[in-house]
């Protein structure tokens, strides 16, 4: 499945927030791939951060990551940078942007 998101980054917190994500833990990223992601990537535009995950199932990803030590410090980190964060929803409603079309 292929997921959309829609973050938000203070204008203060690019620099540090982009080179938060140059060096991403290592144990992160495998408990990413662990939990079913095959990519996630991430384009900013201003101060709009646009995501998109390739997973087995978001649901499960999300759920998998929500215990782990690894995630909790890096989303306090992010907390940090972020204005707009993506609701970590179980079901994905409301964290996902809606496709509108598609090729």
């Amino acid at each position: 499945m292929r997921v959309a998101l829609h973050t938000r980054v203070r204008a203060d917190g690019i620099e540090e927030y982009e080179a938060a994500h140059r060096e991403v833990p290592q144990e992160l990223t495998d408990a990413i791939r662990a939990a079913g992601a095959t990519s996630w990537t991430i384009w900013r535009s201003g101060t709009d951060l646009f995501h998109v995950i390739d997973c087995e199932d978001y649901s499960r990803l999300i759920g998998e990551l929500e215990g782990l030590p690894v995630n909790a410090a890096w989303q306090a980190r992010m907390a940090e940078l972020l204005e707009v964060s993506h609701d970590y929803s179980r079901d994905g409603t409301g964290a996902c942007l809606p496709v509108v079309w598609q090729l």
